[in-house]
This record gives C-alpha cells, sequence and structure tokens, in this order.
C-alpha cells in the first residue's frame, strides 16, 4: 500500500520564488539588455554581446526568477583562469543574493575546472561593484591604467584565488604533473 502526500504549499511557494543560473540563449538578449542599460553609463552594446559569445572560450549565464532575468554574467575560459568580462544585477533585486549566486557558480566553475584563479577588472569609479567583489574575497591586485577607451578611466584588476578548503572539496590544489618530471 502506498501513501501519496499532498504537495506542500510552501514548496510551491519556495518554487515560484527560485533562482535558476542557466546558459545564456539569444532570446534572452532585450532583458540583458535592460539589465546592462540600467546598471552601466557606458553600457556594452548588442553587438558587443554577441561579438563576445561568438568566441570559443566565452560564455554567458543569466540568473532568472520564473521567467524573469534578473541578473548575467559574461567570462572568458582560459588555461588557468577564468576571467569575467561583465557582470549585472537587475536594480530591483540588488542586495537579495542574486549577485552572491552567480559568483559562486563561477567560483564552483574555478574549482572544478582546476582553474588558479577568477580575474576581473573594475572602474575605479564604481565603488560599489568594488565593494561587492571584495565582500566575496576578490583582491585589488594592481591598477590598470586608461582601462577603458570610452571614458579613459583607471579600472582595478581584481582576483579571487580559491582557499584550501574549498580546493579540498576537488581533491586538493591543481599539480603541475609536467614540472614534478622535468624536476626527477
Amino acid at each position: 500500500m502506498s501513501i501519496s502526500r499532498a504537495p506542500r504549499r510552501d514548496r510551491v511557494e519556495t518554487d515560484a520564488n527560485a533562482i535558476h543560473i542557466r546558459w545564456m540563449i539569444r532570446r534572452d538578449m532585450p532583458d540583458v539588455m535592460g539589465i546592462e542599460l540600467s546598471s552601466f553609463e557606458y553600457a556594452w552594446t548588442e553587438d558587443d554581446f554577441l561579438r563576445c559569445l561568438r568566441q570559443r572560450n566565452c560564455i554567458g549565464m543569466v540568473a532568472e526568477r520564473g521567467d524573469t532575468i534578473i541578473g548575467f554574467m559574461i567570462y572568458e575560459l582560459h588555461r588557468a583562469r577564468l576571467q569575467l568580462l561583465n557582470f549585472a544585477v537587475a536594480p530591483a533585486v540588488r542586495r537579495s543574493g542574486v549577485g552572491g549566486l552567480l559568483i559562486g557558480k563561477l567560483i564552483y566553475k574555478l574549482c572544478s575546472h582546476r582553474r588558479q584563479k577568477l580575474t576581473l577588472a573594475v572602474r575605479e569609479g564604481n565603488t560599489a561593484a568594488q565593494l561587492f567583489f571584495r565582500s566575496h574575497r576578490f583582491k585589488a591586485a594592481r591598477v590598470l591604467r586608461n582601462y577603458y577607451e570610452d571614458s579613459g578611466e583607471d579600472a582595478y584588476l581584481m582576483e579571487y584565488k580559491p582557499a584550501e578548503e574549498e580546493w579540498a572539496e576537488f581533491g586538493g590544489e591543481p599539480v603541475n604533473r609536467v614540472a614534478m618530471f622535468e624536476e626527477s
């Protein structure tokens, strides 16, 4: 004899408010552009997004609640690192954990794919972004002079390097096996 349970009301409400992170697709562009334009004085154009996403090593992801896109990130894959190129959360849902979920996804990809660090450039005048990334353990590595062509503004190169306990979940830090054989 099997006993079926009625669906829990709180679970349905929770699922409706759940945030899902998935690959960015072409039909996401209007929503992504809306977030981009409301977030930055010098926003990327749709052509900038498409040109970037056509590259083999460039990936776009969106955060959505229900059918509404509430954040996105664009990053590049490199042999030893990930580089975050663009990142924004819709103004209406900022400070609600969406950005943290996106960063968490990148950190997971960083560790699970054995890359050493995550890097990004932040405008010198974008204090909110600097504080956000700093709260997620990013550190300013150096100043990039006249980095932005649109304004000539400097940028801070910020880096995130996983802690030992983060690497432990994936079997330990990456090892350069070639170097191990060269020393013998």
